[in-house]
């Protein structure tokens, strides 16, 4: 089982590199869930070699997406390919919010050697075996997933299911609300090929300026004590 840890900011990225993360998914603007990271960002990730996964996001919401936006993402998924990213991760919806087969193949088709991982727009979906049949088809990686819920708590009855149906066909990430009071039980319970986190916590910077504001930090001692009881 792999540890991804999601990484929204320089330190976060240090801190991978340090304690032997497996891979990192590469953000920005956790506090909305994520969105693409800039060219610089990726740059200073990739000069850490760390195996580095980039999320391929235009704006915060949902994933129904308009051409234009769809765009931006193609132009991106170009751009990361051009710049050596060992992996992307995407995801964009249908106006049924069912998982966009056209789209997806398009960035397939110019992704070449990178790895695809579909996110959590998989959640918004209704069926999983029906969205994972169309992920396993369009020759997608992994996904992940909270097993269509809020959160992996809610979601760990669904992501057994998940598992079991994927059979090793696509791998099952693991993801959202990831904690030390229930990481263990994910892993034997759950046996995904991996987990993904943040360890982080609300953190205000830069109180004394006009412009502060409360960030998602990543938080050191949280991380190695999830990885302590994990690994």
């Amino acid at each position: 089982m792999k540890l991804e840890l999601c990484a929204a900011s320089i330190e976060a990225v240090d801190l991978a590199k340090e304690l032997k993360f497996d891979r990192i998914e590469l953000c920005q603007n956790l506090e909305q869930g994520g969105m693409t990271p800039s060219p610089g960002f990726i740059e200073y990730a990739l000069s850490k070699q760390v195996e580095t996964h980039v999320l391929i996001r235009p704006r915060s919401g949902g994933f129904r997406y308009t051409e234009e936006e769809i765009d931006m993402v193609l132009h991106d998924v170009e751009h990361c390919q051009s710049m050596g990213v060992h992996g992307l991760v995407v995801g964009i919806l249908d106006q049924s919010d069912q998982i966009c087969k056209k789209s997806l193949d398009a960035i397939t088709a110019i992704s070449k050697d990178m790895d695809v991982t579909f996110h959590r727009a998989f959640d918004d979906t209704y069926e999983f075996n029906k969205s994972l049949d169309v992920l396993i088809n369009a020759g997608v990686k992994r996904v992940l997933t909270a097993g269509l819920a809020r959160n992996v708590e809610l979601g760990m009855p669904v992501l057994k299911r998940m598992n079991d149906y994927a059979n090793g066909r696509i791998e099952i990430m693991t993801g959202g609300g990831v904690n030390i009071g229930n990481i263990l039980k994910l892993k034997n319970e759950v046996a995904p090929a991996a987990i993904h986190f943040s360890g982080t916590n609300k953190t205000v910077i830069d109180e004394g300026s006009m412009f502060s504001e409360t960030i998602l930090k990543p938080n050191r001692d949280k991380i190695l004590r999830m990885l302590e009881v994990v690994r």
